[in-house]
């Protein structure tokens, strides 16, 4: 990672106190959500700041067996690929619009645009795209599937946009919707692009592809 800006000065007596008590909390056998419930209120979060504690925060356990299963983008070459389709796509999206994302304890990188704004393709779209397939195409997979949710207004349509962008850089494989996409990435035998960390505690093997879009890019992440 290029870098990781802390968060700042208003946000340390607040968020970075709340996680350092959360962390703490975790890694002595507390429910995460009973700790974060706790330390938020007793600091006075608000719902976004939150929201963010959720997605970074986990117990030196699980944040350990999570890294344990990150490869870099070499391992990608003649292998089978699945992409956790709209969780890469948002999260590239927020790192090339300067939106927050955050490096979180388990070494993946999340924002919180998802959960606050029903997702629409937009301009940053293609180049969000572009900057997956750039990785994509120089790791040489032998076949990429990428997966978006069905229920997501509008799949069907990003999904022919996708096969094509996939078809113009030869890139082998295709884009589909599912209704049991969370099934398919958490049972996939081979290498599963995602963030999603029940995705990730089920799979063998997992890529983060934001964060090398960050790292060949230059563009911090914060930390807490």
């Amino acid at each position: 990672m290029p870098g990781c800006e802390s968060v700042g000065p208003e946000d340390l007596d607040g968020l970075g106190r709340a996680a350092e008590e959360a962390r703490y909390l975790l890694d002595r056998g507390y429910p995460k959500d009973s700790a974060i419930l706790f330390v938020s209120n007793h600091h006075g979060l608000p719902q976004e700041q939150r929201y963010a504690l959720t997605r970074v925060v986990l117990s030196s356990k699980s944040a350990g067996a999570r890294k344990a299963k990150s490869v870099p983008m070499q391992a990608l070459r003649g292998a089978d690929v699945m992409v956790d389709g709209y969780n890469v796509l948002i999260t590239a999206e927020s790192l090339l619009a300067g939106r927050p994302v955050y490096l979180c304890d388990d070494g993946f990188l999340r924002d919180t645009f998802g959960i606050f704004n029903r997702y629409r393709p937009a301009e940053i779209t293609d180049d969000a795209l572009a900057a997956i397939f750039d990785l994509l195409v120089a790791a040489a997979p032998a076949r990429i599937a990428f997966l978006l949710d069905q229920q997501m207004s509008r799949s069907g349509e990003l999904a022919a946009r996708i096969r094509a962008l996939m078809a113009d850089r030869q890139l082998p494989g295709t884009a589909c919707t599912a209704r049991d996409a969370d099934h398919r990435l958490k049972t996939f035998a081979g290498i599963v692009a995602s963030a999603d960390g029940s995705v990730i505690d089920a799979a063998t093997i997992v890529v983060d592809i934001p964060a090398k879009i960050a790292r060949a890019r230059g563009i911090s992440t914060l930390c807490i």
